[in-house]
């Protein structure tokens, strides 16, 4: 499996929650860090309906192979419904960085 740097984007309702889960997948090593954004609107259909709301965006730095862990410890902590969870890849970067993100987080899992 490709296990290069990934971005993690997710979205809480507030700081308060975008820390608890931040401070949760770092402390569980499925992310290397994690940056939590100022406030931010929503504008989405939810219930049949357009909702606007105010949110907090949240960036973990994480391994491809870590995504699907994390995307489920995500799931189960976060108080939404249906949380927003996706994986951007990184092209690019200081290579001292992204070996930093793979040495901080779990160990890859041997079959």
């Amino acid at each position: 499996m490709n296990d290069t740097a990934i971005l993690v984007y997710v979205t809480a309702p507030d700081g308060e929650i975008a820390v608890a889960l931040a401070k949760t997948m770092v402390e569980q090593r499925l992310a290397a860090c994690a940056n939590i954004l100022g406030p931010i609107t929503s504008v989405y259909w939810w219930d049949g309906k357009v909702n606007t709301e105010g949110e907090v965006g949240l960036i973990l730095k994480t391994r491809q192979s870590l995504v699907p862990e994390l995307t489920a410890a995500l799931r189960q902590a976060h108080t939404y419904e249906c949380p927003c969870v996706v994986a951007l890849p990184i092209t690019g970067g200081n290579p001292d960085f992204l070996a930093w993100i793979a040495a901080e987080t779990k160990p890859a899992s041997t079959p």
